[in-house]
């Protein structure tokens, strides 16, 4: 039945949106281009502070200590703000102002002021599209001590703090309050020791400073309280400031009723001669202020939290920063956990909280009774209180934001605590782990993280920011010593630029960076706005497979560069899926960078031999080098110890739901069984063809009966492979198991492995089948007899006679176990990797000069 005419003209008008959406993208992108096409502003400077939602924290201290002193009536001042009610006080105090003025965040003046200040003062991150601009000097200032844990030390912290370290890599200038800040948070919890290549002041807090309050402030504080609807009266001023949760911002309305409750318990407690007011989290702020409950308590984004904090008579938070400044005042806080157990498990704290300068209190009643009695000097300040005092607000004296200004602003350090971080000596890799996809390259790549030597070597992991669960499922196996670093978002440049840049690449013709620099300069630009200023003794590419990816590499600062190549690539390029070659333009690409790397590193010797020879024209016999693969041991034990069965107990559903394991499996489990079973692993594709694995063992079956065959893995041809199955009359014999995220225990429970490729690099499946002491037959792929260190694999012709035979010496006896030592195997892989690192010596200038003009390499790959 045709369509009906009501739903062409739906399909139409989704067509005309979409398309109106990729123009609206396109014109953005344009803008944007052009603005970081024009010339960095000397003397201005962009502010930035919790994603435009006020004039705060910081920046803002920063900011009126510029403005003020006679020696910077140069600059100019632009805040970006996001919010109605700053930009409605903004425009009150700055309306009028000749060098203060401000952009709607995200909108064209926005990018255009982000794309050319020459000062950028945030507390918090810029969007994934900001690249630092040569010219341009970035001072983040983050916006509190941490007592929460931070950076990769929170759960999935890697992931989480993606564009926070990308922020951190590029800025100039890192603030810290305190050394427990530079040290704990920056270079610890952010991993910035090492690379990071600019410079940590410690100086504490310019915000703080706001705390000192001059003549008058506290009646001015109390002013702006009540032109906001609150009534503070003359009485002491209480602030509950607790901090978000982060584990329900789905949902936060669960935590505003919470909030309510708790700050009405907590003004019941204190009694009528006390004034309790409520600052909550940014994240919760705008939905806070719409709470009738809340808005008479709720103080505006518009007054500075320093100042509230230098009237408040007292404190009560639960894991908010907020209490490190407060400590500055000497005055009592109170911590109000009612949930510390479940946070800590969550999230989880530097410090315990027996150790905290404070009652920590379950309860708001009980929170408020105990800061009642320290305001009245009934009960003292906890013995801890004084030293946490000196450590954490140590530098705080009121005149901060003058020494940063000096250090940012003046260029001068002498005498200040400003230093680089911290090194140790590691030599420092950077290793580009492809797109995370369940496959051989990721195993690879995630065992020899887990294998190398992180005493030695400083490793970051670069790759896409993955959202699909299976693949974010294996960059959580990342080795928890790697620091990881994301690509979020896209390339700026216009559209033009990026089109003419890929056709370019469609064509074969990408110009030489002497005769045209735009598709260079894109790329440069590139690689600071995912990697910042970040420092590396080395670089892997160890996909080996996106044109993207490997030109993207080339472009950081001059190191030794090595690329991976996981099979006989010549056969690969030529490798039909669906009857059409998809890889040869793509692989074309990158083999035309080999000339610029280094090292082009094989799995195998053989391997080695072969790419060498198959791939001459593009690069030097010399740069041919073998590292192998290595298997994950502990994970291979561990999964050969699980019985098989209880595969299908681990499977998530309902917990009353018992799933019912296949039949195959209850037959391979089975302890007197006799038959034999032959077992597989691999994807379903067309390279590794289990189809002539099935007819082949269809040959084997009709002499042997009592022969079984699992074959295990997922991919684009299990359609065909069953219906095969059923062609050849197996359905009893043969069986597909599906992708098993432990197929360890099913290649421990079979008796004979067996591998039916038509070309392989070294392959994973094999050292494992090794480690689980099995028989192994398989296919005369190029490198097979050297994918295990001893030739224990019984090699057959790439025929179904032969495979078919070679299954019938296994059930004759004639093919032994395999095993593997392992002391010794990782011992001359990782021998072989050291050799690649610090054997690959940086071509001399000229040298590389001449390789990029030999071929300017753009990638194909979409960005």
């Amino acid at each position: 039945m045709p369509p009906s005419p009501a739903r062409l003209i739906n399909t139409a008008w989704q067509r005309v949106a979409k398309n109106a959406r990729r123009l609206r993208r396109a014109g953005t992108a344009d803008r944007n281009a052009f603005y970081r096409s024009r010339p960095v502003r000397p003397d201005t400077v962009l502010y930035e502070s919790f994603a435009g939602n006020g004039m705060l924290c910081n920046p803002e201290a920063i900011f009126r200590r510029l403005l003020h002193d006679p020696d910077f009536r140069r600059l100019t001042h632009i805040w970006a703000l996001d919010d109605a009610a700053a930009e409605a006080a903004f425009a009150a105090e700055f309306r009028h102002h000749p060098r203060v003025r401000m952009v709607k965040r995200e909108s064209g003046a926005y990018w255009k002021a982000l794309s050319t200040s020459q000062y950028l003062v945030n507390n918090a991150t810029f969007p994934p599209q900001f690249g630092k601009r040569p010219g341009q000097v970035y001072l983040n200032t983050w916006h509190g001590t941490p007592l929460k844990h931070m950076g990769f030390d929170m759960p999935d912290g890697a992931y989480e703090s993606a564009n926070t370290l990308r922020n951190f890599l590029s800025a100039d200038y890192l603030l810290a309050a305190n050394d427990f800040m530079a040290e704990g948070m920056y270079e610890d919890a952010y991993r910035l020791h090492n690379v990071y290549p600019g410079r940590i002041i410690t100086e504490g807090y310019p915000r703080i400073d706001r705390q000192f309050l001059s003549p008058g402030e506290d009646v001015r504080t109390r002013d702006a309280l009540r032109a906001h609807g609150l009534e503070p009266g003359d009485l002491p001023i209480v602030l509950y400031a607790p901090t978000w949760r982060g584990t329900s911002f789905s949902d936060p309305a669960d935590d505003l009723d919470a909030l309510a409750a708790q700050t009405a318990a907590l003004q019941a407690a204190l009694g009528a001669g006390i004034r309790v007011f409520l600052k909550t989290h940014q994240v919760v702020h705008g939905l806070a202020a719409q709470r009738p409950d809340l808005q008479r308590l709720l103080v505006p984004n518009t007054i500075p939290t320093n100042v509230l904090l230098g009237a408040a008579a007292g404190l009560v938070t639960d894991y908010s920063s907020i209490f490190f400044d407060y400590l500055a005042t000497g005055r009592p806080i109170v911590f109000l956990t009612p949930d510390a157990e479940d946070y800590n498990d969550n999230r989880g704290t530097y410090f315990p909280a027996d150790e905290l300068p404070g009652p920590v209190i379950a309860d708001a009643t009980e929170a408020g009774i105990a800061l009642r009695a320290l305001m009245e000097g009934r009960e003292e300040l906890v013995p801890g209180y004084a030293d946490w005092k000196a450590r954490f607000t140590g530098y705080d004296d009121g005149d901060s934001a003058s020494r940063v200004v000096d250090i940012v602003f003046r260029g001068r350090t002498d005498g200040y605590r400003v230093r680089a971080a911290r090194t140790d000596g590691r030599k420092r890799l950077l290793i580009f782990l492809g797109g995370m996809k369940s496959n051989g390259i990721t195993t690879s790549v995630l065992n020899l993280l887990n294998a190398i030597d992180h005493q030695r070597y400083d490793v970051t992991a670069l790759m896409p920011l993955v959202r699909k669960r299976t693949l974010r499922e294996n960059q959580r196996h990342v080795h928890p010593a790697v620091r990881q670093v994301f690509r979020i978002g896209g390339m700026n440049g216009s559209k033009v630029a990026q089109l003419r840049r890929k056709a370019d690449d469609w064509r074969g013709t990408a110009p030489h960076p002497h005769e045209d620099t735009r598709h260079a300069d894109l790329w440069n630009d590139e690689w600071t706005r995912v990697l910042g200023d970040a420092q590396f003794d080395w670089l892997a590419d160890f996909s080996g497979y996106s044109p993207f990816w490997s030109n993207l590499l080339l472009r950081s600062p001059d190191m030794p560069r090595a690329i991976w190549l996981h099979n006989e690539m010549a056969a690969d390029r030529r490798r039909t899926v669906d009857g059409k070659q998809r890889f040869f333009r793509s692989l074309g690409l990158v083999f035309s960078l080999y000339h610029s790397y280094d090292k082009l590193v094989s799995v195998s010797p053989l391997l080695t031999e072969l790419n060498r020879a198959e791939l001459e024209e593009y690069a030097p016999a010399d740069r041919f080098v073998t590292v192998r693969n290595l298997p994950n041991v502990e994970r291979v034990a561990r999964g050969r110890a699980v019985p098989v069965l209880d595969l299908w107990n681990d499977v998530e559903g309902d917990e009353d739901e018992e799933i019912e394991p296949p039949a195959w499996a209850a037959q391979l489990a089975d302890p007197a069984r006799t038959e034999k079973w032959f077992v597989t692993v691999g994807r379903l594709s067309p390279e590794k063809n289990q189809a002539r694995l099935l007819r082949a063992f269809a040959k084997v079956h009709a002499q042997r009966p009592d022969t079984r065959l699992l074959i295990v893995g997922g991919g684009p041809l299990s359609g065909d492979l069953e219906a095969l199955i059923s062609e050849l009359g197996l359905t009893d014999a043969a069986f597909l198991g599906g992708e098993q995220s432990n197929p360890f225990a099913i290649m421990a429970a079979a008796d004979c492995f067996v591998l039916s490729s038509r070309y392989e690099g070294q392959p994973m499946v094999l050292l494992e089948a090794a480690l689980c002491d099995l028989p192994i037959v398989s296919t005369s792929f190029a490198s097979v007899r050297d994918a295990l260190p001893n030739d224990t694999i019984h090699a057959v012709a790439q025929s179904d006679e032969a495979l078919r035979d070679g299954m019938l010496a296994y059930l004759d006896g004639q093919v032994d176990a395999s095993h593997l030592d392992i002391p010794s195997y990782v011992r001359e892989v990782l021998g072989e990797l050291d050799a690649v690192i610090h054997g690959a010596a940086a071509a001399p200038p000229a040298a590389r000069a001449e390789d990029a003009a030999r071929t300017d390499p753009i990638g194909a790959a979409a960005d």
